[in-house]
């Protein structure tokens, strides 16, 4: 089953953006991974991402990528291709960008040229590790701390203690981009950036998590984890600015991921109506069949635009609230694709339950969508900080 192109006439798009869709779902319908084991699968996604190419769309030109710098339509179009075939293969490409997105912003030339050209071939796989055990969404409780460690050398390094959870690729990463205060009294403003090895003594990635839909996840402990001074990622308590920026990239790219399971969803519900055969014709020619596939196409189509717009204004440079309108993306892509999914997996009765089928899977699979980058309540509230400040929907492009 290939996925759906007819979207990429929209304006939003320009050629480039359909050329890539094109190729890909060619490209993704042939490539064979065993995803028994989730930790082996990622691994091979991003060999097999790296070498036909892909992952260098998740950095810039300067270190190997595609383009001069990050496009979020692309970004957008390339997970939401690969989330229609394999959510599995999203992640892969998804946490090459994302966990070295930091990096791309904010390092340094030596950071950029040691880390990202790997990343771009597949050689070495990112993490962006800042949630904590009791800071997820209040980021500004992170307990992890980061201590100069001869401060009366001018060029002494960092000693980290602390620990990381829900950590995408945590385990398997060569490196991870760790968030943690330099200030422990400064909230939010006390926060500095670090890249850390996989191999650095003191860190600890041996404790997995296992979730319902399974991918990579786990936790991290540093216990005097000690690195050179040339590991701060960029300015000395700039990192929340960092984390935001970076999640500011790719929150749009989650709402395409989604919107790639909610298309397959939609396409796996119309094969099964129409060759579903019952009281002497077919599921499809009901009209309360009719009438679950029109809304599940409309929920689509309006999460889509919404989508393609915050990407759009990013790329563009568009004046406005960004930050706005990828929250409002993020948040009705992931809550209509979960709404799409059941839709389907009620339409095919009993076998939308049998562990195996592409709906089943789905069901388990956008459900983490709606919680990590940003849950949907948190979502709501950055939307409803913005249109407080402006005029509702007019909120999106104040130039002030």
């Amino acid at each position: 089953m290939k996925a759906p192109l007819h979207h990429l006439s929209l304006p939003f798009f320009d050629p480039l953006h359909a050329e890539l869709a094109q190729a890909l779902s060619d490209w993704v319908p042939q490539q064979d991974v065993d995803e028994a084991d989730d930790r082996a699968a990622c691994k091979a996604w991003v060999r097999k991402l790296g070498d036909a190419g892909w992952l260098r769309y998740a950095v810039p030109a300067a270190f190997g990528g595609a383009l001069p710098a990050l496009d979020s339509r692309a970004l957008v179009i390339l997970r939401e291709t690969l989330a229609f075939h394999s959510p599995l293969a999203d992640f892969a490409f998804a946490m090459q960008g994302l966990g070295s997105g930091a990096i791309s912003l904010g390092g340094t030339p030596a950071q950029q040229a040691d880390y990202l050209p790997a990343v771009a071939r597949g050689d070495k796989i990112a993490a962006f590790a800042l949630s904590e055990p009791d800071a997820g969404s209040d980021v500004a409780a992170m307990k992890t701390v980061a201590f100069v460690a001869h401060p009366e050398s001018g060029t002494a390094g960092f000693v980290l203690n602390g620990s990381k959870t829900w950590i995408s690729n945590g385990g398997i990463a060569d490196f991870y981009c760790v968030f943690a205060k330099t200030e422990p009294t400064a909230g939010s403003r006390g926060i500095s950036a670090f890249i850390v090895d996989t191999d650095t003594p003191g860190l600890d990635t041996s404790e997995h998590i296992h979730v319902m839909a399974p991918h990579p996840l786990g936790t991290l402990k540093f216990d005097d984890c000690r690195l050179p001074a040339n590991a701060r990622l960029g300015e000395v308590n700039g990192g929340f600015k960092l984390a935001m920026r970076t999640l500011d990239i790719f929150r749009a790219s989650v709402a395409g991921a989604a919107l790639g399971m909610a298309r397959r969803a939609l396409a796996e519900a119309i094969s099964h109506a129409q060759g579903r055969k019952m009281f002497g014709q077919t599921l499809a020619d009901f009209q309360l069949t009719q009438a679950k596939l029109g809304e599940m196409a409309a929920l689509i189509d309006a999460a889509a635009l919404l989508t393609y717009r915050a990407a759009w204004m990013r790329d563009g440079q568009i004046a406005g609230n960004y930050t706005m309108a990828a929250a409002m993306a993020k948040m009705t892509a992931t809550e209509n694709a979960q709404r799409v999914i059941d839709m389907a997996l009620q339409l095919h009765g009993g076998l939308g339950v049998k562990v195996g089928t592409k709906v089943e899977s789905l069901y388990r699979d956008i459900r983490s969508l709606r919680i990590y980058e940003g849950a949907t309540e948190v979502q709501q509230l950055i939307i409803g900080k913005a249109a407080l400040k402006g005029d509702g929907q007019a909120a999106i492009f104040r130039t002030e």
